[in-house]
């Protein structure tokens, strides 16, 4: 499969430098260029690239001039990186796919499958269950009971949807993911600890996109929710009746504890930790690892454990670092001053 620099420009609302017929069939880092493939330029730090690389297109942001030859074709638009996802997009959906229920599955005779899905070698679909149109469900994923998956969706290979769960359109689910597991309620006794049932389901809304190997477990009663276009990495934990806000995006090993409600466009870190029964308003950034005990407002920047203004963080890093040589000091000064305190005792 083959474009043209003019018909990229043309699909990006782009400025053509260069010749304007010159084909690719692939992507490749700038970095790492070869004919017949299409980079891109965002960061300044990968500037020198451009004026070695094989690549035959690169894309550069509208106000790009270059300070040497440059043997590639340039395409100018507003966002490289937004225009070089745009185009990996349509690659992607350009591709073939399958289509029709592979002969080792199982699917219920009282499931519901819409129009141009693919169903792989040993997924099962259970009783009840709806798959929706153009959904494409690779091998050993399992639909539990009446669960429903939405239209256009990719789940990958051992995906395993809970019963009574719903999952919305355009969404993707990585290897692994597990959706609507039992929450973590046990109430202690005498006797050990009494499980308390988990009754509730788990609501994934449009446009969210699950990591591989996450958990996202069902609500005690009513409902765990991931908001429309919400984005988890991999290794994420989202215990019972959380609720995520649309758009937000959680680097991989965040874990939040139950009953938590989070905002919308808010950005998490790797390993970053949530308390229960807290509420992180909207738009709120979470640096890495960072221990989150309490509510937090929206717009917030906040690091550290536990959880503290971002720049005041990073001022309380710069100094931690200095503590060894600082104790030196104080405990010299508090024996110079221990000295002055005896010499004016003898006057």
């Amino acid at each position: 499969m083959e474009f043209s620099a003019k018909e990229i420009a043309q699909i990006l609302n782009g400025e053509i430098v260069g010749n304007s017929d010159v084909l690719v069939h692939t992507f490749a880092k700038i970095e790492e260029g070869v004919p017949g493939a299409l980079s891109f330029l965002a960061n300044p730090k990968y500037t020198s690239y451009i004026y070695s690389t094989h690549s035959d297109i690169v894309l550069v942001h509208q106000d790009f001039t270059p300070t040497q030859p440059v043997s590639a074709t340039l395409i100018k638009v507003a966002n490289p990186y937004e225009s070089l996802a745009k185009l990996m997009s349509l690659y992607q959906a350009a591709m073939p796919k399958k289509k029709g229920i592979h002969p080792l599955a199982f699917v219920d005779e009282t499931a519901t499958i819409g129009e141009n899905v693919y169903i792989g070698a040993f997924a099962c679909v259970e009783e009840g269950a709806v798959v929706g149109a153009n959904s494409y469900i690779h091998p050993h994923v399992t639909i539990g009971a009446h669960a429903r998956v939405g239209e256009e969706c990719t789940l990958y290979p051992h995906t395993t949807i809970y019963h009574n769960c719903r999952v919305g359109n355009r969404c993707v689910i990585h290897a692994g993911a597990v959706v609507g597991a039992d929450g973590f309620g046990f109430a202690p006794s005498e006797n050990g600890y009494e499980k308390i049932p988990q009754i509730g389901v788990v609501t994934i809304e449009d446009d969210v996109e699950i990591g591989a190997n996450t958990c996202i477990d069902r609500a005690t009663m009513g409902a765990t929710v991931i908001r429309k276009g919400a984005k988890l990495d991999n290794l994420i934990q989202v215990a019972h009746n959380v609720q995520i806000g649309s758009h937000t995006v959680m680097a991989a090993q965040v874990g939040v504890a139950g009953s938590t409600q989070i905002g919308e466009w808010c950005m998490f870190g790797g390993q970053a930790g949530i308390a229960g029964h807290i509420q992180i308003g909207n738009k709120v950034g979470v640096g890495a690892q960072t221990g989150i005990p309490n509510s937090v407002k929206d717009h917030a920047k906040i690091m550290g454990t536990p959880a503290m203004d971002g720049k005041a963080y990073a001022r309380s890093s710069a100094v931690y670092k200095k503590l060894p040589e600082m104790y030196t000091e104080l405990s010299r000064l508090q024996k110079e001053l221990e000295e002055i305190k005896k010499e004016l005792t003898k006057k």
